[in-house]
């Protein structure tokens, strides 16, 4: 279990990580012009604050377990980034983009399967 978790956990970082950049280093139009459509209902400094949470939380998955220093921080990262896709599933939910909501669904599972098992059973 405990490699299920390190998987996950990387799957997660990476793709959050990768995300987050993405939201931090573009301006609002180009996102909105991509597949981010719904960046236009969002201020440019908001979508800048999305994606450095996202980043954080990358890293929060991963670095503390690998450093293990304040390795609570590994579940609370995940529980943030499950609250994260929660907004981003009611954001898609508004706006009538069911098939952007299976992917939070999907990244909402993963994360908390992350957080259940590093607060509970398989903790550092």
């Amino acid at each position: 279990m405990n490699v299920a978790l390190w998987i996950v956990a990387g799957v997660l970082a990476f793709l959050f990580a990768a995300v987050g950049l993405m939201k931090v280093s573009k301006p609002k139009s180009e996102l909105a012009a991509g597949n981010m459509t719904w960046a236009e209902d969002f201020s440019s400094g908001t979508l800048k604050t999305i994606g450095a949470v996202e980043v954080l939380a990358a890293i929060g998955l991963v670095l503390p377990a690998v450093l293990d220093i304040a390795v609570v921080l590994v579940p609370l990262a995940a529980a943030g980034l499950a609250v994260t896709m929660v907004g981003a599933a009611v954001v898609h939910a508004r706006r009538k983009e069911s098939s952007a909501i299976v992917v939070n669904v999907v990244l909402l599972a993963l994360a908390v399967f992350v957080a259940w098992g590093r607060f509970g059973p398989h903790s550092f």
